[in-house]
């Protein structure tokens, strides 16, 4: 590497010294007064003319030279600066010439200086040949380079079947939904993988020029957890199912449960059906009878005054015409062509053409669509949205549509925050006792055996509090984000919605007084607003 830096060498004369400034070349780096001074003064050089110094380094065209002190007793010898890295990735040495008559460092001084400089990884040996074979001055030369850790990532598994339980019925060009082909259930073969392990990756570790060890980021660890009808390989690696059923997971869990097939109406020729799996009815369910499965409910026909419970879905192609006795309750979502005089809970969306007269609540939201889209008396309930192409009647059918958090949960809420406040209160009283006692205590000072009681008991509440707290923050910022996503929570209504209907939203209300096309409902100010789509 030829030399281009600017640079500083003394040079001794009689009974003085003198700097000798050399100008950068070929677009080189020039030299900073601040460095200058600091060179001279780990030379105890004291006298030199600022200005000359100044002048000195500004000139960029020629060797200057100015006198900086009497002469030393010897040459001045050949320097080196070791500076590592904020990272300690890398060993940055800049030398400095000797003055004439002036030693240079061999090989030995340099490795002796870097072993000193704690520098003991990475070194390159072919660098400082380098340099020792082509001198350059006040010019950075890397002599050592950590070794970076190499990263791993994340096990994974990976799942050979339909995971997602939320999938939404398709929609026809003409409005209407389409309710026969919903390929909404799991359906696996005996035999067939159901998931395979990815094994994590630690990575390696590496090491900074200091020799200290640098860890690769911490990775998470995933094993396959599975219940009945399933079988893994040796390793563990591999599930299958040993059953042509329906496959789920949940919190991580495979299982597999055999699908119960009804080949024609739920009645008095079936009873009531309790399955610990999915169901699929090919026909109907007749009024007064009980259908309960821990997987999904698929109905083929009409449900009538029925009740059915699902831990997943119910699907209803057909409808339900609930007789004001009818109920389904979904641990997940419920679609059905519609829902008439009918109670219906879903811990997910609900999705349908027509709600008449009935009491709908969803997790989530309700979808009315289709040609009619209608949703007309009853009391309709969704987290975050309700949306519908019609809502109310021209009879003024009393209907009533809450979206947003509950007041319920809004009170549970400012309970807990009173709750948490008072306890933190108590926690910020007791602290500072504890810490002056254990402050005597590292100090030696003995405690009379009155106090040691006292100060182990208030120990104890003081961690009994904390344990007492975290479950109540945890739940605290559960009901935190449910009531501030009332803020999106919305009435939608694509072509009319007429009088007599009462929307509300959280705790605030509106009873439409005329009727509204195209428009949506949100709560703006402490108040229920009517804004167009």
């Amino acid at each position: 590497m030829p030399q281009k830096n600017a640079y500083v060498q003394l040079v001794v004369k009689s009974d003085e010294t003198y700097a000798v400034i050399h100008p950068p070349v070929e677009g080189g780096t020039p030299l900073k007064v601040s460095d200058v001074i600091a060179y001279f003064d780990r030379q105890q050089l004291k006298e030199y003319d600022l200005k000359a110094v100044a002048a000195a380094c500004n000139n960029l065209s020629q060797v200057t030279e100015f006198k900086v002190g009497m002469a030393p007793f010897r040459p001045y010898n050949e320097l080196m600066d070791v500076d590592v890295s904020i990272d300690r990735m890398q060993a940055v040495c800049r030398f400095f010439p000797p003055s004439q008559g002036g030693s240079l460092m061999d090989e030995r001084e340099i490795c002796t200086q870097l072993q000193q400089s704690k520098i003991t990884f990475g070194i390159d040996p072919m660098a400082i040949k380098q340099f020792l074979a082509d001198r350059v001055y006040n010019t950075d030369l890397v002599f050592a380079v950590g070794k970076e850790p190499r990263q791993g990532h994340d096990g994974k598994i990976e799942y050979y079947f339909n995971t997602s339980l939320s999938t939404k019925p398709k929609k026809n060009e003409d409005g209407t939904v389409d309710y026969h082909n919903l390929n909404t259930v799991s359906m696996v073969e005996k035999g067939q993988k159901l998931a395979t392990l990815i094994a994590a990756d630690h990575g390696d570790p590496g090491t900074d020029v200091m020799g200290n060890v640098i860890k690769p980021y911490n990775v998470r660890e995933f094993h396959l957890d599975f219940g009945n009808n399933i079988v893994a390989n040796e390793e563990r690696t591999e599930i299958f199912s040993e059953v042509t059923g329906h496959a789920t997971v949940v919190d991580g869990k495979v299982f597999v449960s055999d699908v119960l097939e009804i080949p024609a109406d739920v009645d008095n020729s079936t009873g009531d059906i309790d399955y610990n799996g999915s169901v699929l009815i090919k026909g109907n369910v007749k009024s007064g009878f009980k259908v309960s499965a821990k997987g999904d409910i698929v109905v083929e026909g009409v449900v009538e005054g029925a009740y059915m419970h699902s831990d997943g879905q119910i699907i209803i192609k057909r409808g339900i015409h609930g007789m004001n006795k009818g109920v389904l309750e979904a641990g997940s979502n419920v679609i059905s062509k519609f829902i008439e005089s009918a109670t219906v809970s879903s811990g997910g969306y609900i999705e349908t053409e027509g709600i008449m007269h009935s009491k709908v609540a969803a997790a989530t939201e309700i979808q009315v669509s289709g040609k009619k889209g209608l949703v007309a008396g009853g009391v309709i309930r969704a987290g975050h949205l309700v949306q519908t192409q019609v809502l109310g009647s021209e009879m003024g059918a009393q209907t009533v549509v809450e979206v947003g958090s509950s007041p319920e949960k809004k009170a549970r809420y400012n309970q807990l925050s009173d709750v948490i406040k008072e306890k933190k209160k108590e926690l910020d009283t007791i602290k500072p006792i504890l810490t002056t006692f254990s402050e005597k205590i590292a100090q030696g000072i003995q405690l009379p055996k009155d106090k040691l009681l006292y100060v182990q008991k208030l120990a104890g509440s003081y961690k009994a509090m904390q344990a007492e707290l975290e479950p109540l923050r945890e739940e605290l910022a559960k009901l935190h984000e449910e009531i501030s996503s009332t803020s999106d929570a919305r009435v939608k209504v694509g072509k009319t919605v007429y009088p007599g209907v009462t929307i509300v939203i959280a705790e605030v209300s509106l009873t439409t007084r005329e009727p509204r096309s195209f428009c949506q409902f949100v709560r703006e100010g402490g108040e229920v607003a009517v804004r167009n789509l």
